[in-house]
């Protein structure tokens, strides 16, 4: 197994540790990735989302599995795209952070987790 983990963060235009979280993971405008090992950042790139469409929540999930993410972490998700994000081995993650940066450090810090079907959005059930 790698050591190098690849966060996807759903972001605001134009991403990056700047860019402001998007809280609707389907509708954000792009998702930042940033490529960590052993704790510290090793690069930061950005994937455009595709526009959202009804019934089109598993088209995230494709295009992270294809730029290699390896988690993903939301303010929340609906359980048809958590179960699309599962079936590719990509783990998805709930927790703090108003920024993309301040996401990163709370993953750092350990401050995110499973999410659990608690926090899960109730519309895309």
């Amino acid at each position: 197994m790698s050591d190098i983990q690849v966060i996807a963060i759903p972001s605001m235009h134009p991403g990056g540790l700047e860019a402001g979280r998007s809280g609707h993971f389907g509708r954000c405008d792009v998702f930042t990735l940033v490529a960590m090992k052993n704790g510290e950042v090793e690069s930061v790139k950005t994937v455009p989302n595709a526009e959202h469409s009804e019934g089109g929540c598993l088209v995230p999930v494709q295009i992270l599995y294809q730029a290699g993410a390896t988690s993903l972490v939301v303010a929340g998700i609906g359980m048809r795209p958590r179960m699309g994000f599962a079936d590719a081995g990509i783990e998805v993650l709930v927790g703090p952070g108003n920024s993309v940066g301040e996401v990163v450090d709370a993953y750092r810090a350990g401050l995110v987790r499973p999410i659990a079907e608690s926090d899960l959005c109730g519309a895309h059930a």
